[in-house]
């Protein structure tokens, strides 16, 4: 029910659901878009207004242990640029993103979501054909719908400066004033 909410809310942004047909026209494995491009999308849903066009990078992540070499994501960066330059495209295979932040070697793509920082920022789609959309979201969709912004573990103490830094320059609260705050 959940899921059906948010692929909707995706489903009627067209330049969402265009992004998410050219992203799936890579053919990469276990390849999603997520982040802020979805958050995003549902908060101002939720707050009863237009859904902004993506204000950041849009984050593609894919999972293929096999191509874990940076100049593979650089290429098809390149290749969405191409497509949609418009776009600030951020592609990374989630197979070598381990190292660069301190983690456990991550089993897939929705792994490598648990170790993000907000339970909320960690949800992500990928469009199927013209009118399927699959999402992952390893901590749930509470949260996201719920307009709640929490830390997943590693952000609640190890990380927490990060996590802070993030609400503070990110500007959530004022963008969207119904969120509201939960430590745990």
């Amino acid at each position: 029910m959940a899921a059906s909410r948010i692929s909707s809310i995706l489903r009627a942004d067209p330049l969402r659901w265009h992004l998410l047909g050219v992203v799936e026209a890579l053919n990469l494995p276990d390849c999603w878009i997520g982040a802020g491009f979805v958050r995003n999308a549902v908060w101002d849903h939720l707050h009863q207004r237009s859904i902004a066009p993506p204000d950041a990078d849009v984050d593609v992540i894919w999972y293929d242990p096999h191509r874990a070499e940076a100049a593979e994501d650089r290429k098809f960066e390149a290749h969405l640029q191409a497509l949609e330059p418009s776009i600030i495209w951020s592609v990374k295979n989630q197979a070598r993103m381990h190292g660069r932040n301190g983690d456990a070697p991550y089993a897939s793509a929705t792994d490598a979501m648990r170790y993000w920082p907000e339970t909320a920022t960690a949800v992500a789609a990928r469009r199927r054909g013209s009118d399927g959309c699959d999402i992952a979201a390893p901590f749930g969709l509470d949260d996201l719908l719920d307009l709640v912004l929490r830390p997943t573990s590693r952000f609640r103490v190890e990380k927490r400066t990060i996590y802070e830094d993030r609400i503070r320059t990110k500007g959530w609260f004022s963008s969207w004033p119904l969120l509201t705050r939960a430590e745990g």
